[in-house]
């Protein structure tokens, strides 16, 4: 190794000292491409990296501070449909769509029970009811009536048809659900 330092040493001397000049910047251009390449380069890709990480973070963060929202909604929303349900009186759903359609001025054409989800806190019932030759006035009047009861129901499934004969009247068929508490 010795012998090779001596060489070495030998071979710079012997250099003018214009190609020493040339040879030491030749020499500090790699030391600086070497560290550039080597250090700097690697620690900016890193710091990239993580500059992504962290906006990647932030994102999600974001999305589950959304869906938490979300989830306080949907759980305000059922803890309200809940207690109306607890709270609301227990009745006939076929009794209770007739004396609200007496009340609305309205006849109903028939009222077919329907099969329900069945659930171990709560017993749905289920009913398709059918409106013909209505208004749209009587319609609308029985349906806020059906809003507007005690009694916890649901109305989904609804159609509106006008008549042929007279299209100032509407046959109306919806199916109406009520919900009362499962006795432990």
């Amino acid at each position: 190794m010795e012998e090779l330092l001596n060489r070495l040493r030998t071979q710079l001397q012997s250099l003018t000292p214009r190609e020493r000049i040339l040879l030491g910047a030749v020499g500090a251009l790699a030391g600086v491409s070497l560290i550039t390449f080597g250090l700097v380069g690697p620690v900016l890709a890193a710091r990239s990296d993580a500059r992504a990480r962290v906006e990647a973070a932030e994102q999600e963060l974001e999305a589950v501070r959304r869906l938490r929202q979300e989830y306080s909604r949907a759980h305000s929303t059922l803890s309200g449909v809940e207690e109306r349900i607890q709270r609301g009186p227990a009745g006939n759903l076929l009794t209770t769509l007739e004396s609200l359609a007496q009340s609305s001025s309205v006849k109903i054409d028939s009222m077919e029970p329907q099969a329900a989800a069945s659930s171990d806190r709560y017993r749905e019932t289920r009913v398709q009811v059918v409106l013909k030759s209505v208004t749209l006035a009587q319609t609308v009047s029985y349906l806020q009536r059906l809003e507007e009861t005690p009694q916890p129901l649901s109305i989904k499934n609804l159609r509106l048809r006008t008549r042929s004969d007279n299209p100032e009247l509407l046959d109306v068929t919806f199916t109406v659900s009520s919900f009362e508490v499962v006795p432990s």
